[in-house]
């Protein structure tokens, strides 16, 4: 009588070696950048959670940097103003 492990062995033995398969497409992700490309219009706020901040311009020619108000894309000062 054979054991389950003489078994498998048996079966490692039958198995031809299989060809070589080219890959559909070659991937070439830069992890970096696009985890730096997603956080730039968010603020940390801990624990792994972000929240958007506003995209306006400021008079100083800088971006404001505040805190999204509610469901919308820009802060309470910018909320209603239009460029």
């Amino acid at each position: 009588m054979r054991t389950r492990s003489q078994t498998k062995n048996e079966t490692v033995k039958e198995l031809k070696p299989v060809k070589e398969l080219k890959p559909l497409y070659e991937v070439n992700i830069d992890f970096d950048g696009a985890s730096e490309a997603w956080k730039a219009n968010k603020k940390s706020v801990g624990n792994g959670c972000y929240k958007y901040v506003c995209t306006r311009i400021n008079k100083k020619g800088l971006k404001c940097d505040k805190v999204c108000y509610k469901n919308t894309d820009y802060c309470w000062t910018h909320r209603v103003s239009k460029i």
